[in-house]
């Protein structure tokens, strides 16, 4: 029997510290495997606690962040290594898969075979952000990677990009979309929409375009007075100006005009967020740095007109024109000349929402993205 096991520094729990994309992507996908057959482990490092707990048929392990007096990023690694190990061999674990974020598997030799999911290193956001990384994190990514055995990339340009600045070779790169459990999407037609209202979802953080939000929305309100924004997400530092809330330095750019335009709600529970998209006209992610977008899929899975960034990967997730738009997130005049065309004309925004649909049951189906991951991990237990 296969079992598979997740190293993760997030997934969405109430017992666990912190989720985003890369945790919702990872439960999605666990919980579809569950329900396959496939026994499921998620070891959560750098928690509040031990414990372990079950959900959705997923064995959850939490494992405490540790320090050391020196060197904590060596021991705490060595110390997740042993932890592996003992469930590797404690619970006959196939095959392990981890994020390429921090280079968490460096310094590791497991039991079991290794895949990397590249939901995106330091180093290839460093790269599209066109910034420079510290030596020691690129180092630490690219340890961890060569431990692996293959990997697995959400989008075509992920995995082209990550292979040139790792310089991987002669191992595959198998291009899996990450996966959405479309019941939960479903539209009930119950929900009112909001004349004029754009929502924007995720981190406050320059690399995901919010501080382009300002000029874009500036060419909108000329065109559409009603219009307004939503930003919902966690707040963080900005690493370009040292400032430590990128809302504020957002808020602190508004003038007048925008002042009341512009509304950020903070960090709030999912339901809430759904509805808000429900309540949406338009959606907007003008994101400089991204593997696929997870807020992306689901809002277009809610039947959501979105106008994303144009950048890479977005055109695997998008046709534009078709089933959204794709503009340049510093292309702010057209990027909000998209936006108005959407909230004028309700024909072109049904029309959009229901190719956005078709869409994300085409290439973002947890139904058939499962079964193309279960392929691929038999093919690399059987190598």
């Amino acid at each position: 029997m296969m079992h598979i096991a997740f190293l993760t520094p997030e997934y969405p729990h109430e017992k666990v510290l912190n989720s985003g994309g890369i945790g919702t992507s990872i439960k999605n996908l666990a919980v579809a495997l569950a329900q396959k057959g496939v026994t499921v482990s998620v070891v959560v490092y750098g928690q509040a606690e031990d414990c372990v707990f079950e959900e959705n048929g997923v064995t959850i392990y939490s494992v405490k962040k540790r320090k050391y007096k020196w060197a904590t990023w060596y021991f705490y690694r060595k110390y997740l290594e042993s932890y592996l190990n003992d469930l590797i061999v404690s619970e006959k674990i196939t095959l392990v898969e981890a994020p390429d974020w921090t280079g968490i598997t460096a310094f590791m030799k497991l039991k079991a075979p290794l895949i990397i999911r590249f939901h995106g290193s330091d180093a290839y956001f460093c790269h599209l952000e066109n910034r420079p990384q510290k030596r020691k994190n690129f180092y630490f990514e690219k340890w961890g990677i060569q431990k692996a055995k293959a990997y697995i990339a959400p989008t075509t340009f992920a995995g082209v990009l990550t292979k040139e600045i790792f310089n991987i070779r002669n191992k595959e790169i198998a291009t899996i979309h990450y996966g959405l459990n479309l019941e939960q999407f479903r539209d009930n037609g119950t929900h009112q929409e909001e004349n004029g209202l754009l929502l924007y979802i995720g981190t406050i953080i320059r690399k995901k375009g919010v501080l382009e939000l300002p000029g874009i929305m500036k060419h909108v309100i000329e065109q559409n007075p009603e219009a307004r924004l939503i930003l919902i997400g966690n707040d963080s530092s900005d690493i370009k100006t040292g400032a430590s809330s990128t809302w504020e330095l957002l808020a602190d750019s508004l003038d007048d005009a925008l002042k009341n335009k512009i509304e950020y709600k903070g960090k709030i529970p999912y339901e809430k967020v759904r509805s808000y998209i429900e309540k949406a006209q338009v959606c907007v992610f003008p994101t400089f740095a991204e593997t696929l977008g997870m807020v992306t899929i689901e809002s277009m899975a809610m039947r959501k007109p979105v106008v994303n960034s144009n950048i890479g990967w977005a055109n695997e997730l998008i046709v534009d024109g078709e089933s959204g738009f794709l503009v340049h997130p510093t292309d702010h005049k057209t990027y909000a000349d998209r936006i108005v065309r959407l909230l004028n004309d309700s024909e072109l925004r049904e029309n959009m929402e229901k190719k956005a649909e078709v869409r994300t049951h085409e290439r973002f189906n947890i139904a058939k993205t499962v079964e193309q991951n279960i392929a691929f991990y038999q093919k690399i237990i059987g190598t």
